[in-house]
């Protein structure tokens, strides 16, 4: 038993220990790209190896220690990573005490699930929160008709790109949009949005959808789509504010891609935005049906001069998604106590080599960079 059992520990150990470096290996295909995704799951891997390790009660000298060392690094690397989404870490985000005023705004990111069917408790939940913005994915032609029924009284302002490919988006506010444009950033049928919200203070915020595509063998052999899509988003709204464009940010969406990786940190950096979650919690959203395999995949990102009032992760509805909720407060003096984490020298090198790559991935298809502005 006790040689079944140390065979096992060091099974798992391995095995933890191979997928938590893997990625640090700059490879772009989804097998390698995949598991920055379960790093939670994998320290459990871990842990359970260590303890089978003592329940054998077996020593092997050199080989012990060789494998003590690797499960203490691999620890670390995951432990790391995950730090500052936990309570011990300093919020990136200040929490706004005020009452509701006509600076807040709220916002609802939603992945429907374009094959689910049920609406009534996702309704309940848009009812109860009432917020101001609410951006879903994967919508086709149903869900559209279904989120104007629910919201076309309360929400009026839409833009919306139905799509049977489960790239569709509609994003409905009940604030009024000053200007709007739909992009096919990188191929023809995955969408963006920007639209300018103005707020109940007359203040106008510089609102982005994103939805790109996720490294799978089903969806795309790598991560370059998701990767490029996120670059070209952060160098727009870069460049906006290069030329003297003051408006405060919002990026939200189902980025299929979690919290920590590499390319959402990166995206940060280049983008100058923050992440309300950073010492607040995990938030995961996906997957709503299945408990141990869960990670953050829908985010809310913003510039530094909002304040928090609320995050919420919304109880399911039948996707495979949580809603997130964000509430939050246009406090312009926010900026000096909130900074972004700079951009590293690597950063804009390794942003031009994953477009350009992306490029040359897509060059089949649409040309990149087409805009419909509507």
């Amino acid at each position: 038993m006790s040689c079944f059992l140390y065979s096992l520990a060091c099974t798992l150990a391995v095995g933890g220990i191979a997928l938590t470096f893997l990625p640090f290996w700059r490879h772009a295909a989804w097998w390698v790209r995949i598991w920055e995704f379960p790093r939670l799951q994998l320290v459990g891997l871990m842990v359970i190896a260590v303890v089978l390790r003592a329940a054998s009660g077996t020593l092997y000298g050199w080989k012990d220690l060789l494998l003590g060392a690797g499960l203490a690094l691999a620890l670390f690397a995951q432990a790391a990573a995950i730090a500052p989404f936990t309570p011990f870490w300093r919020r990136q985000v200040l929490r706004s005490r005020r009452p509701r005023s006509e600076r807040s705004l709220s916002l609802v990111a939603v992945n429907v699930l374009m094959d689910n069917r049920e609406v009534g408790r996702l309704k309940r939940s848009l009812e109860r929160m009432a917020p101001d913005i609410v951006l879903a994915v994967e919508t086709d032609t149903w869900w559209a008709q279904q989120l104007a029924e629910m919201l076309s009284c309360t929400h009026p302002h839409v833009l919306s790109c139905p799509l049977g490919n489960t790239y569709g988006m509609v994003l409905r506010s009940r604030l009024p949009f000053v200007d709007q444009s739909l992009s096919f950033l990188l191929k023809d049928g995955i969408p963006s949005m920007r639209v300018g919200v103005r707020l109940d203070s007359g203040a106008i915020v510089d609102l982005w959808g994103v939805h790109p595509e996720p490294p799978s063998p089903t969806e795309a052999p790598t991560s370059l789509s998701r990767d490029a899509e996120l670059i070209l988003v952060a160098r727009a709204i870069e460049a906006r504010r290069r030329h003297g464009d003051e408006r405060p940010v919002i990026v939200m969406g189902d980025l299929n891609d979690v919290a920590w990786s590499r390319t959402t940190r990166a995206f940060l950096r280049l983008s100058q935005l923050v992440d309300p979650r950073v010492g607040r919690g995990f938030y995961n959203s996906f997957h709503a049906g299945i408990w141990p395999l869960r990670w953050p995949l829908d985010h809310v990102f913003h510039s530094p001069d909002f304040v928090l009032r609320r995050l919420r992760r919304l109880p399911a509805f039948g996707s495979d998604h949580f809603p997130i909720m964000v509430e939050l407060d246009h406090a312009p003096r926010a900026k000096t106590h909130q900074t972004p984490d700079p951009p590293r020298l690597e950063d804009r090198a390794i942003a031009a080599e994953t477009v350009a790559a992306a490029r040359e991935e897509a060059a089949s298809e649409l040309p990149l960079g087409r805009a419909l502005d509507v």
